[in-house]
């Protein structure tokens, strides 16, 4: 039983195309088979096989512009894997595997021939009616390069012949829609890229170039280069596509201009030696060169002369596998002259001998190897291949293609499978240096499987200076933010962060976030702390003075209403008020209330009882005293001229009926004000960038009439009492009055200056020292001074001595 194999390559040259098609299909079904091959070549001469059925064989002669080792050796690899699986006793006994290999030079040469190919035997016309499955092809390796497998892939996909190629990385591939029976042995571009990502991160390269061919490889590399550097600190500064007519000068003289230090060469290795020759000969120096794993291990570009003047090399590369008996296997090779020409190009091998072919750069050489394996390995399965034989002699391609996909078996420590992409679940990328001496020195290691994980010792690579830097901006310093400059998130100018704001760089570096209320932060923070919160409680010293000095007023009111009240009937408890006194009193005590809810931590009640019975009963206080005043006026000046105005004022108890009246109206406003908007609670943080003050948050445009109405009446108290102001001088509750007012506007001067002035957590004491002020004021200069004539001078507090002060002073106006 025999299967011809079949594999094609990338490029019109033996470099980039050596053995490049490499066909699996049943040629006939006897269980022992010659072997149907004879190579004959000269050099730089390369050719195609074609099986027939008596075992000839006829070869053509290729062209070739460069020759590449590396691509020769790849060739000679496909050979060894088909002689080596078919030595092999258990892996398809009784089964011989048949092949044809050549490069494919171009589609318009080639893909005549690959229809031939599909045909079995006679050529394909694409428009003609299709009968049956007239291909005799069971499987693909190839070809080497993107673009070329782009091409001929279609031919193979509504067939669903296994298509299996080595060096094809562009991640089209991974589409199933288009290309279902694709599979590969290399890892495509996103993963090439993903390393290199990982060492731009590492190295903490953010400025880099792009530099890449001109194809599905180049183009594609690029595409999901951008894509992966999207969320991340990285910025492509300049990307430049590589073909025949690229003008060098102006790429490298852009990358000099921007201050590029890392350059990315994503391309062949034909196109990678232009860059590097061109880099030697403008003298660039300095620079990073981050190689791929196409042109990593090159072994020509490390040996050009001046090639340490550009800097440092390092690379990603496949793993260097060795696969046992292939070198013996190369030293065995007849290696004749042979000059000829096929695809219209002609070479002249001459110097070539197999310590070159042994020393030539090995990259793709496993891929290769697990290719030809891994169908050898559904081949197996398909045919039901025991120790000894295998149990049917025909298979399929789609049958090939299903075992293809279910691969697992081991090769060379590898264990070979497909993910549902047909993308390769094995193998790992070395991270390369190229040292002085011209070699590629492995420095690290990207591991794929059983999860991602990026080393590298940075000790063995030499660098030009010392670990290079390639950045548009310097890094901010902590607190800082970046704010863009141009269109890269690569460039930017630092901003510092202001108090109150912190920057979390490992969430967002262009914005300054704001701290909670309950927070605060210096400038250029990278982090807010916790204010500390702060008002006056009962335990703190000014309050319990304050509390104390409240208590005392109180005590004061009830001992004056005591003695008032045991001399109501003398003269100087009459002029005082008489009954009203009391009244006064009262409600100087009441209104004291509002000084202890200064100092409990604010709530909706206590901010209520601050103000609330102040304001009502401090009204009543101010009422009493206007009638008061205006009695004292009425008495000495009124009466002589308006009589009538006088005896109404008493009939109807006037002074009741104007107290009852600026009760009854400021309580009412009061209420509507509380209900409507009640003073809340609040946690003032602009006075201090690291405390909160609690505070009580008064509307003064709510409370306006309210505290309009308490002005107004402090206004009246002032006119009738400075009326007053030339009455008899014993006899004169209008100066005292009067003084009470200029003190009471003196203390709320006062409060209102160092409010503005003050921002701290005692302004609540200042509140309360105001309001007991206040009180102290009419208690003080109102009712102390008529207590020690009570007590002291009692002869001043004789009806005789008031009735005396009284003909004095109308003797004296009259």
């Amino acid at each position: 039983m025999s299967s011809p194999v079949f594999e094609w390559g990338c490029s019109s040259s033996l470099g980039q195309g050596v053995p490049n098609l490499f066909w699996l299909g049943p040629q006939n079904f006897n269980f022992k088979i010659e072997k149907l091959f004879k190579i004959k070549l000269i050099l730089a001469f390369f050719f195609l096989f074609r099986l027939t059925p008596l075992g000839s064989y006829r070869y053509l002669f290729l062209f070739s512009k460069p020759f590449y080792g590396s691509s020769y050796r790849r060739f000679q690899l496909m050979r060894f894997s088909i002689e080596e699986i078919n030595n092999s006793s258990s892996l398809l006994p009784g089964v011989t595997l048949g092949y044809n290999i050549f490069d494919h030079c171009s589609d318009t040469q080639n893909i005549p021939g690959i229809f031939n190919i599909l045909s079995g035997k006679d050529p394909i016309d694409p428009w003609a009616t299709r009968h049956g499955n007239v291909t005799k092809v069971t499987a693909v390796v190839g070809a080497f390069t993107s673009p070329v497998t782009r091409t001929v892939a279609p031919l193979f996909m509504p067939s669903h012949i296994p298509l299996i190629s080595y060096g094809a990385s562009s991640s089209i591939f991974s589409q199933k829609l288009n290309y279902p029976s694709f599979l590969r042995t290399v890892h495509p571009n996103k993963d090439v890229v993903d390393v290199i990502v990982h060492m731009l991160q590492h190295f903490q390269w953010q400025w880099v170039a792009f530099l890449h061919i001109d194809n599905d490889y180049g183009n594609d590399g690029r595409n999901v280069f951008m894509k992966m550097i999207q969320d991340k600190d990285i910025c492509l500064a300049y990307t430049k596509k590589l073909d025949e007519n690229t003008n060098y000068t102006t790429i490298f003289k852009q990358i000099q201009i921007q201050n590029i230090q890392v350059i990315i060469v994503f391309a062949t290795e034909r196109v990678a030696e232009n860059v590097i020759e061109f880099a030697i000969e403008m003298n660039v120096t300095n620079k990073t060169w981050i190689a791929v794993d196409a042109w990593s291990l090159n072994k020509k570009i490390p040996k050009l002369s001046g090639i340490r003047n550009i800097g440092t090399v390092i690379g990603v590369a496949e793993p260097d596998v060795t696969i046992p008996g292939f070198n013996k296997f190369i030293r065995a090779l007849e290696i004749e002259n042979q000059p000829g020409e096929f695809c219209n190009q002609f070479c002249n091998c001459s110097d070539l001998n197999r310590s070159e072919i042994v020393r030539a750069e090995n990259s793709f050489n496993f891929p290769v190897y697990a290719a030809v394996h891994a169908i050898a390995h559904a081949l197996h399965n398909t045919l039901q291949c025991g120790d000894k034989k295998c149990h049917k002699n025909s298979t399929s391609p789609h049958m090939v293609l299903s075992e293809l996909k279910r691969s697992n078996f081991s090769l060379l420590d590898h264990t070979i499978e497909f993910d549902r992409n047909g993308d390769p679940r094995f193998g790992t990328f070395n991270i390369i240096f190229w040292n002085s001496s011209g070699e590629a020195e492995v420095v690290g290691v990207h591991k794929f499987q059983p999860s991602s994980h990026f080393s590298v010792n940075e000790s063995k690579i030499q660098w030009h200076n010392s670990v290079p830097s390639s950045v548009c901006s310097s890094e901010c310093q902590p607190g800082f933010r970046k704010s863009l400059v141009g269109i890269h998130k690569c460039c930017f100018k630092c901003v510092i962060c202001p108090s109150s704001t912190y920057i979390n760089s490992s969430e967002d570096q262009y914005t300054c976030l704001s701290c909670d209320e309950t927070e605060w932060s210096p400038e250029a923070s990278t982090a807010c702390n916790k204010r500390v919160v702060e008002f006056v409680p009962f335990e703190d010293a000014i309050a319990v003075v304050i509390m104390v000095g409240t208590v005392c007023l109180v005590g004061l009111c009830l001992l004056t209403s005591v003695l008032f009240g045991l001399n109501f009937n003398t003269p100087v408890v009459r002029s005082a008020g008489g009954p009203m006194c009391f009244l006064v009193l009262g409600c100087l005590s009441l209104s004291s209330i509002s000084v202890f809810f200064f100092f409990v931590k604010p709530d909706v009640a206590s901010c209520i009882l601050r103000y609330f019975p102040f304001l009502l009963f401090f009204t009543v206080c101010l009422a009493c005293f206007v009638v008061r005043s205006f009695q004292i006026v009425s008495i000495f000046k009124i009466v002589t001229h308006y009589p009538s105005l006088h005896r109404l004022w008493v009939r109807y108890h006037g002074q009741w009926l104007v107290v009852l009246t600026a009760f009854i109206l400021q309580g009412t406003l009061l209420l509507i004000m509380y209900t409507s908007a009640p003073p809340q609670p609040y946690s003032n943080s602009l006075w201090h960038k690291d405390k909160t003050i609690l505070i009580c948050e008064l509307n003064l445009k709510v409370y306006s009439a309210s505290i309009a109405l308490f002005c107004f009446l402090c206004f009246l108290c002032f006119v009738f009492s400075y009326m007053g102001k030339e009455l008899p001088k014993n006899y004169n509750e209008a100066k005292a009055i009067t003084f009470c007012l200029i003190l009471l506007i003196l203390t709320w001067i006062v409060f209102a200056t160092v409010y503005i002035l003050y921002k701290g957590k005692y302004i609540h004491a200042v509140n309360a020292s105001a309001i007991l002020c206040s009180l102290y004021s009419f208690l003080t200069w109102y009712f102390l001074p008529k207590c020690f004539i009570i007590i002291f001078r009692p002869e001043k507090n004789t009806q005789e001595y008031f009735q005396g002060l009284i003909k004095t002073y109308n003797i004296t106006n009259n």
